[in-house]
Parts: C-alpha cells; structure tokens; sequence
C-alpha cells in the first residue's frame, strides 16, 4: 500500500479526523496563549533590581513585629529592638533559557520573561528576597534577668533566622 492509498484511508476514518482537528486547534490555543502571556522578550541587563526605601521598610516593620512578639515574654516588660541588615530588598526576574547543540559546540541563550501592553513593558519578578538580618541589638526592661535574657535570646534568634552569637540583650534605661 502507498502512502497517499494511506492517507486517503485515513481521510475516512472520523474518530481519527476528529482527533487530528482537536490536536491542531489545542496546538493553536497554545501558541495563542504563549504569545499572550510572554509579551514578548528582550534582555535585561541585570538580573536583581535594589530598592532602598522598601529594605528601610522592611527593617521597620520587622523591629516593630519582633518588638510586640518579645513582649509577651514573661519578665520582658518595655521591648525596644535595633535590626542590622546587609544589603537590600531585591528583585528576581524571571528568564527562559534555550539550549543548542552541535557538533562539539554547547550553545546557551538566556533572555528576561517581560509583561505589559504597548504602553510598556516591564521584567516579570519571580521572587522578592528580603534584605538579610545580620545582627540584632534588644533592650528591654527585664534584661537583668539571666532567665529573662535566655527567653529573649532564644525567641528572637528562632525568630529572626540568625544564630544567638549576632543578638545582644541588654537592660532597658
């Protein structure tokens, strides 16, 4: 049998002419869907975006957290907390790599995922990374007390992320 006897076989068969459209539509809807989605791509010089104000916000609102957490420590009393952070709030854009081979050549591409209309277009962020915590000053009025002080040690370290040797306790004025 030849192959357009073949074909024409195939022509007459529903189920697999039924099947073969539903395949060819899917396959359109997803290459529809992907033109949608990615906007487009284009390199991004780099790949982490630093933004200054947001790491100071981020340092407030985690002093004020730990502060009203250590509290309600028994013994604690007034809590006031000082965080150390390294570096800043930064921003993880997305990529998409393409692989190539040949020969006994290797080649990588890798361009930045952007999203937007016509009005512009922006670098998709996969992840936030907070800024790191490296140390961590708490005074509190109970902080004479050696059992007072090891409840508070603990619980910010546990807290924080951070090992004891980077908290130093001290009592409140």
């Amino acid at each position: 049998m030849e192959i357009p006897e073949k074909l024409a076989n195939l022509k007459k068969d529903k189920k697999i002419m039924t099947a073969a459209a539903v395949l060819c539509l899917c396959g359109l809807l997803l290459v529809l869907l992907s033109s949608l989605t990615s906007g487009g791509k284009k390199e991004v010089p780099d790949n982490v975006e630093f933004s200054t104000e947001s790491g100071q916000e981020y340092c407030c609102a985690t002093e004020q957290r730990l502060q009203s957490f250590l509290r309600n420590i028994d013994g604690a009393g007034e809590v006031r907390v000082f965080l150390k952070v390294g570096g800043e709030q930064r921003y993880v854009y997305a990529t998409e790599g393409r692989k190539s081979s040949s020969d006994n050549k290797t080649e990588e591409e890798e361009k930045y995922v952007l999203i937007g209309g016509s009005s512009g277009k922006n670098a998709l962020i996969e992840t936030i990374d907070a800024p790191e915590i490296e140390g961590a000053v708490i005074l509190c009025s109970g902080g004479n007390d050696p059992a007072v002080r090891e409840r508070i040690y603990k619980s910010a370290a546990a807290a924080l992320g951070i090992s004891t040797s980077k908290i130093y306790v001290a009592k409140l004025k």
